[in-house]
């Protein structure tokens, strides 16, 4: 058959011509060579999907078609290519619905997006791929159960146990809800989410939080909301509201209030802001600095910078060195050595100012 066809202004009866073998039976029509389209009310098509056969349903639905291809349109313009094996389609002036295995390709950025479930609502600017949900690109591949486009804005929503696995940087996102901004190169999600940055595919970092963005092209993750990293050679935690993250130079830092926790030697170091330069292994915090140690032993000043490799800290300013066994105490302006081993020399520093030590006897 030419051709099935309907308006906008209504759901027409496909006219036919039979150039070629038509059959029938008392539940339905099968045609061959079909041609599905939709104009919008100025005439210009809306999509257009041609089959090699087609079942037509006596309720002026078409039913199963084998390997259906075809062009979804916006403005008169193809915005998707649709191809599938096999689909069950419904049409009507306002949407199209397949089902079955579906690949929709964006010509414009390259999008390819697989799924056994596609609507199409161009008055609603929405196209919806559901269903064992796979999206690849040259930056970024997803699964999800759902993916939600908006062609105009260049947005796509994925939804339900979404995994996003970026090229460069090399990393994997895990969260249930997640919006990639395709023009502006940005991941964004308000739902609980963990980060896992790779390096010659292995985990080295990972960031977890409440919400989080993604700047693909600049290399900047920002976690908020109880965020979170996680490095795991040394092991060790850092936790604030927000953080920043760095990918391209590796740097973490906060201005918001600060926690860092060395798992091997058991120290905990707090600040009002900081960062950690994860390939120099080095931490730095200012503002109310303080450090506990595994026997209680603690460390306040106003600066404080961690060696990790080193196994060293130095410190500055208002230094408050306190020790448990044996009970002392120093009061200087700077310090440096070692918190875990309790080996730490406090000295005035350049204002002149002498250390001050106070033994308390058991």
């Amino acid at each position: 058959m030419t051709g099935l066809y309907s308006c906008s202004s209504q759901t027409s009866t496909p006219e036919t011509q039979p150039t070629k073998t038509q059959q029938q039976n008392d539940d339905n029509l099968i045609f061959f060579d079909v041609t599905l389209e939709q104009a919008d009310e100025v005439g210009r098509p809306i999509w257009n999907v041609k089959a090699k056969r087609a079942v037509y349903t006596k309720d002026k639905q078409i039913g199963r078609v084998d390997n259906p291809y075809g062009e979804l349109y916006q403005d008169g313009k193809v915005v998707y290519q649709i191809r599938a094996e096999r689909a069950d389609i419904k049409q009507d002036a306002k949407q199209l619905f397949l089902k079955g295995k579906i690949i929709a390709t964006d010509p414009k950025n390259g999008v390819v997006l697989r799924g056994n479930e596609l609507e199409w609502k161009p008055q609603e600017d929405l196209l919806i791929v559901r269903n064992q949900l796979n999206g690849n690109h040259k930056q970024l591949k997803a699964t999800a159960k759902e993916a939600r486009v908006k062609n105009r804005s260049q947005i796509i929503d994925f939804s339900g146990g979404v995994v996003a696995n970026s090229v460069d940087p090399a990393l994997q996102i895990r969260t249930q809800h997640l919006t990639w901004q395709i023009k502006q190169d940005k991941l964004a999600t308000d739902r609980t989410v963990q980060i896992d940055r790779y390096k010659n595919k292995k985990i080295t970092v990972r960031g977890r939080g409440n919400s989080a963005e993604v700047y693909l092209k600049t290399k900047i993750a920002r976690i908020t909301q109880n965020a979170q990293i996680q490095l795991l050679e040394p092991p060790m935690d850092i936790t604030s509201q927000a953080m920043t993250w760095n990918l391209n130079t590796e740097k973490v830092s906060s201005n918001s209030p600060i926690r860092v926790f060395q798992k091997t030697e058991n120290v905990t170091v707090t600040g009002e802001r900081g960062e950690l330069k994860i390939p120099q292994k080095i931490v730095s915090l200012t503002g109310n600095v303080n450090a506990i140690g595994q026997r209680r032993q603690s460390l306040s000043s106003q600066r404080l910078t961690w060696f990790l490799d080193k196994k060293s800290i130095e410190a500055r300013g208002n230094v408050l060195y306190k020790q448990v066994k044996p009970l002392l105490t120093f009061n200087g302006d700077t310090a440096v050595g070692n918190l875990q081993t309790e080996n730490i020399v406090v000295s005035g520093g350049n204002t002149g100012k002498r250390v001050v030590t106070e033994i308390i006897p058991q």
